[in-house]
């Protein structure tokens, strides 16, 4: 059994009067890829913002290892072990790579560590070796979303969030990228991945919820839920029988 790294517990948030999320309870365990999967306005966006530090939940609690993060400001969650790859990359397009993947490093003070990590994570995404010179705005958006993976691996994260990273690929893009988390997570670092594309989603992942109208109305092994036929009326937010 793999200890819980991140958990939400019973988290419930409003914007305003309106309450978007209703007891909201998950869990990451240490070296797993979980996927959040639902439609639009589910409250898959208010989760990373939870988690980030940004939304802060009325009631409940974020725990990072343990310890309570709820509320904490974004870079002393990034120094608890968190990085993100949001939605649509959010490179510094006029910068180079190499200056995109060094911004990840931003807490960071440990040079001989950059060092080797900016190494490491070269080796493993050779393409952007060779584009290292290149400007990030000037890529493919398969490429940018290998720079977003690696800028996040430069703050050697225990945990990695990403945002919708299929979003807008081209279906070549879409399976490497899917291939590409695989790998990071064999290196030891979890995932915490929410998606709206569910079959891919839960193709590289060990656990899904699903997340419908700001509530998890199911959860289960990844391989269960590829199986489960109510996944696609969850999913598409229709009602389950």
């Amino acid at each position: 059994m793999k200890k819980p790294l991140l958990e939400l517990k019973n988290c419930n948030s409003f914007y305003g009067p309106v309450q978007v999320h209703f007891d909201v309870s998950l869990t990451v365990p240490e070296q797993s890829i979980v996927c959040l999967l639902g439609g639009n306005a589910s409250g898959k966006s208010t989760t990373m913002k939870t988690i980030l530090g940004l939304q802060v939940p009325k009631t409940g609690k974020v725990t990072m290892e343990g310890k309570d993060i709820t509320g904490a400001p974004t870079p002393e969650i990034v120094k608890a072990g968190i990085s993100t790859v949001p939605e649509a990359r959010r490179l510094f397009g006029d910068m180079t790579v190499r200056e995109n993947l060094l911004m990840g490093a931003f807490v960071r003070d440990d040079q001989d560590g950059i060092t080797q990590d900016y190494e490491r994570v070269l080796e493993l995404f050779p393409r952007l070796k060779e584009r290292i010179r290149q400007k990030a705005g000037t890529m493919s958006g398969g490429e940018q979303q290998m720079v977003a993976m690696a800028r996040a691996l430069m703050g050697r994260p225990k945990l990695i969030i990403m945002d919708e990273p299929t979003m807008g690929l081209s279906p070549k893009y879409v399976d490497r990228v899917l291939e590409l988390i695989a790998t990071v997570n064999k290196t030891g670092v979890s995932i915490f991945m929410v998606e709206q594309n569910a079959s891919m989603a839960l193709r590289i992942a060990d656990y899904g919820y699903v997340l419908q109208t700001g509530r998890i109305v199911l959860e289960g092994p990844a391989k269960d839920l590829l199986a489960n036929p109510k996944i696609r009326s969850a999913y598409l937010g229709e009602d389950v029988a």
